[in-house]
């Protein structure tokens, strides 16, 4: 039986593999997370990187590729920890793949670390997938436990970087175009000028600019995007040189 845990995630329906921009550092990362999806490459890989550079991106797109082709999976958002208990991995390694997303949010928690230490165990003698995510390298997570420590190394370990200030136009008008959204370049620095500049923030603009440009008919022209933008609440706008996240 197909199972996603827990039970009220929903994986996203932009995060796929085709959505996610990796630019020039990230298509190692991006690639040895597909081979493990199809079962070509590693049985366990390690992603770290600060907020927004596309971790979770990756672990749903994983996620939900698999569960399209009805196979089981359980992504567990470990930032949510106190919503969840370490119980709730018993079992797991029987799915053809397992998701730990923000490990840092139970790094010093022993109970959590000795579920997720056991589930390593199980997994790597039922041959199942595991795929961990992090803000931070292996060594510097502050763990209590030096086993579950050790197991975190067993296989690469790949650290996303931000895009360049170059790369996000250019990812942006991704983007929009596996929205089949036409999003001219002055409309893409428009919006880089003035709303969060990280991929999650600009993912969501364009899900707005979709819906609205599709209810007006009208095609996404800096004075329009200006116009369907201006209800909506943001943080104060970057400065037009600030690399996202």
């Amino acid at each position: 039986m197909t199972r996603q845990l827990p039970l009220a995630i929903e994986f996203r329906p932009s995060a796929s593999f085709g959505t996610f921009f990796a630019g020039a550092k990230n298509q190692e990362a991006a690639n040895s997370v597909q081979a493990l999806t199809s079962g070509r490459g590693e049985r366990y890989l390690y992603l770290w990187g600060r907020a927004d550079v596309g971790k979770t991106h990756l672990l749903q797109a994983a996620c939900g590729e698999l569960h399209s082709a009805q196979q089981s999976v359980a992504y567990v958002p470990l930032a949510e920890a106190q919503d969840l208990a370490p119980e709730m991995l018993d079992g797991l390694e029987h799915m053809a793949l397992i998701c730990l997303d923000d490990l840092q949010a139970v790094s010093g928690d022993g109970a959590w670390e000795q579920a997720i230490f056991s589930l390593f165990n199980h997994c790597r003698d039922a041959g199942s997938r595991l795929l961990v995510a992090g803000n931070q390298p292996v060594a510097e997570l502050p763990l209590g436990l030096a086993d579950l420590q050790s197991r975190l190394t067993w296989g690469p370990a790949y650290h996303l970087a931000s895009l360049s200030a170059g790369e996000l136009p250019l990812a942006l008008r991704e983007m929009a175009r596996h929205r089949r959204l036409e999003l001219p370049a002055e409309t893409a620095e428009y919006l880089l000028r003035r709303y969060p500049r990280d991929l999650r923030s600009l993912q969501g603009l364009l899900e707005h600019l979709d819906q609205t440009s599709l209810a007006a008919q009208r095609r996404l022209t800096v004075p329009f995007v200006r116009e369907a933008l201006q209800s909506l609440a943001h943080p104060a706008a970057h400065a037009p040189d600030r690399a996202a996240g």
